[in-house]
C-alpha cells in the first residue's frame, strides 16, 4: 500500500471514529448531548438529525469509489464541524470546549487531503 493511502485509511478511519462516536449521543438524546444542545441554544428535536447525518458521512467517506458523495459528506461534517467551533465560541468564548470541534476539523481536513491527492493521482495515471 503506497504511503499516501495508508494515511489516508489512518486519518479517515480516526476521524469516521470520532464522528461516529460523537453521533451516538445525539442519536438516542443522552442527557449530555440535551445538555450542550439547550446550552448552545440549540432545539432537541435537531440531535437526532444530526446523529444519523454524522453517522451517514462517516460511513460515507469510507466507501471507496463514492466521490461526488464524499465530497457532499465531507462538506456536511465540515458545515457540522464548523457551525459547532463557532456555537462554542459564541457561548463560551475560547475555552477548552472548543479543542473538541478543533481536533474534529484537523482530522477532516488531513482525511480530505490525502482523498484528494489520491484523486489527483489517480486520474494522472488514467490519462
Amino acid at each position: 500500500m503506497k504511503k499516501n493511502t495508508r494515511l489516508f485509511w489512518i486519518t479517515t478511519g480516526i476521524f469516521a471514529l470520532f464522528m461516529g462516536l460523537g453521533a451516538i449521543p445525539d442519536l438516542v438524546m443522552m442527557d449530555e448531548a440535551k445538555s450542550v444542545a439547550q446550552h448552545l441554544g440549540y432545539p432537541l428535536y435537531l440531535l437526532p438529525f444530526l446523529g444519523v447525518a454524522k453517522i451517514l458521512e462517516a460511513i460515507t467517506i469510507l466507501i471507496p469509489k463514492l466521490n461526488t458523495l464524499k465530497e457532499w459528506a465531507y462538506a456536511g461534517l465540515s458545515a457540522d464541524l464548523i457551525g459547532a467551533t463557532y456555537s462554542n465560541i459564541q457561548v463560551d468564548g475560547f475555552d477548552l470546549n472548543i479543542l473538541i470541534p478543533l481536533i474534529g476539523i484537523l482530522l477532516l481536513t488531513a482525511s480530505y487531503f490525502f482523498w484528494r491527492t489520491q484523486l489527483v493521482k489517480t486520474h494522472q495515471q488514467s490519462l
